[in-house]
């Protein structure tokens, strides 16, 4: 348990501003709420620090379980770069991936996840399970968690409110999901 929270306050040096490529994560996710999506944005560096994909869920406006942020950026980048590997890479990402998201970034051989707010529900960044671990995967994923964190929290935090009482009022769509 000691070394996961080691590694999790681990200071990465990287030639580009965490904050910086965070804050284009929010903004994405700002667009997922607009679109009332959860609001979960993510942006896919590459190694010259260059901005290789945005992306926000989609997962309603898809009908896509698999249409989270995370996954988003990643097609783009793959279709961008024709390569399904993206080596050398850092995912910005407002909330703590899930287990498939996670599996993916490994996949592709992501080389750093930064990530905002911890999910303590679906978290597979070190919230529910890790699977990040060293060795676990012949790929090991860095990361580097809680990077404007309370930003993040505070949307997810919003939207879910906005939805209940939208759901109290009886005002218009009140499923879950169409």
């Amino acid at each position: 348990m000691e070394g996961k929270n080691r590694k999790k306050e681990a200071t990465v040096e990287a030639p580009w501003d965490h904050d910086y490529f965070m804050g284009l994560s929010l903004e994405e996710a700002d667009r997922a709420a607009e679109r009332g999506e959860v609001p979960v944005g993510a942006v896919l560096v590459g190694w010259d620090g260059s901005v290789w994909a945005r992306a926000h869920n989609l997962t309603v406006t898809e009908r896509d379980p698999t249409a989270h942020a995370e996954m988003v950026a990643l097609r783009r980048a793959a279709a961008l770069l024709r390569n399904h590997r993206l080596p050398g890479t850092v995912l910005y990402v407002t909330l703590e991936p899930c287990a498939m998201c996670v599996g993916a970034l490994i996949h592709a051989r992501v080389d750093l996840l930064v990530f905002g707010a911890p999910d303590p529900k679906s978290g597979a960044a070190g919230g529910v399970v890790d699977l990040t671990m060293p060795s676990l995967f012949p790929h090991t994923l860095r990361v580097l968690g809680g990077i404007r964190a309370e930003e993040g929290a505070q949307r997810l935090a919003w939207f879910f409110q906005q939805r209940r009482r939208c759901r109290r009022r009886m005002c218009g769509e009140v499923p879950k999901w169409p």
